[in-house]
């Protein structure tokens, strides 16, 4: 019942926190169930979650996505994130800078994670400086956008951080920025689940059906209070408390935790 009781709450909370900053879901609940089963179940547990919890958010927030950032940005997104994972394969074998121990636990420092560290903190500032904050992307940039959030995504698998520090500053309202990035992600998702899609057959029956059950309704949970506490935010706090997540994430990938 331990393990139920922790993953239950952490994927609550998190779904939670993340319905405002639009990523951050899976980064959080990985570690949890890799705590409890193998990592190739926990990878696939967490991609399950991630997707169900996006549908979920779809039905609550999903009409106010806008349908042509949504092509605008999404397709080149998804098109290029192929192209990063390709890369991906390519660079596999790149060595990391340094690496130090902490916890009894390794962590790599590379050069793609601080170069996409470095990219989310200038992010961060434009949610955080106050005259940074007035600052808009011109909507003409956003397959621009597109391809350099999807490649590097696809490259680092950090997407979701990308594609919300680009989002957030097209000039959207914070119901059409929130139902425009689910919408997205939730292609992504499905793009993702497909390549995954042999391997959690390989494993299906190694699958805790009810604990994954357990945990997807307390995403679930978590989401529908992030909808209602939305309805009583304005735009500049959605802004502020999207710079602090990017900037806290940017400090944890250069740190190589994430």
């Amino acid at each position: 019942m331990l393990e139920y009781f922790i993953i239950c709450l952490f994927a609550l909370l998190a779904s939670g926190l993340t319905f405002f900053s639009g990523f951050g879901l899976g980064t959080i609940l990985l570690p949890v169930f890799a705590l409890f089963f193998p990592l190739d179940i926990s990878i696939a547990l967490v991609a399950i979650v991630h997707f169900l919890n996006n549908l979920f958010k779809l039905s609550l927030i999903g009409r106010k996505a806008d349908k042509k950032v949504v092509l605008k940005f999404g397709i080149p997104a998804i098109i290029a994130a192929f192209a990063g994972a390709y890369l991906l394969t390519i660079l596999s074998e790149t060595e990391a800078l340094t690496s130090y121990n902490l916890a009894g636990k390794t962590f790599f420092i590379t050069p793609l994670k601080l170069i996409i560290a470095l990219l989310l903190f200038v992010f961060a500032l434009f949610d955080i400086v106050p005259k940074l904050m007035k600052l808009n992307f011109d909507p003409k940039y956003l397959p621009l956008g597109g391809v350099l959030s999807g490649f590097f995504g696809g490259l680092s698998g950090h997407q979701g951080a990308l594609r919300t520090a680009f989002l957030i500053r097209a000039g959207l309202s914070k119901e059409v920025f929130i139902g425009t990035g689910i919408m997205i992600s939730v292609f992504i998702d499905i793009s993702r689940l497909t390549v995954y899609a042999e391997d959690i057959l390989k494993i299906r029956s190694e699958i805790d059906y009810s604990l994954l059950i357990a945990a997807t309704l307390s995403a679930f949970v978590g989401a529908a209070v992030g909808n209602r506490i939305l309805k009583k935010i304005t735009i500049e706090t959605l802004h502020r408390a999207v710079g602090i997540m990017l900037l806290l994430f940017s400090v944890l990938l250069a740190a190589g935790i994430v």
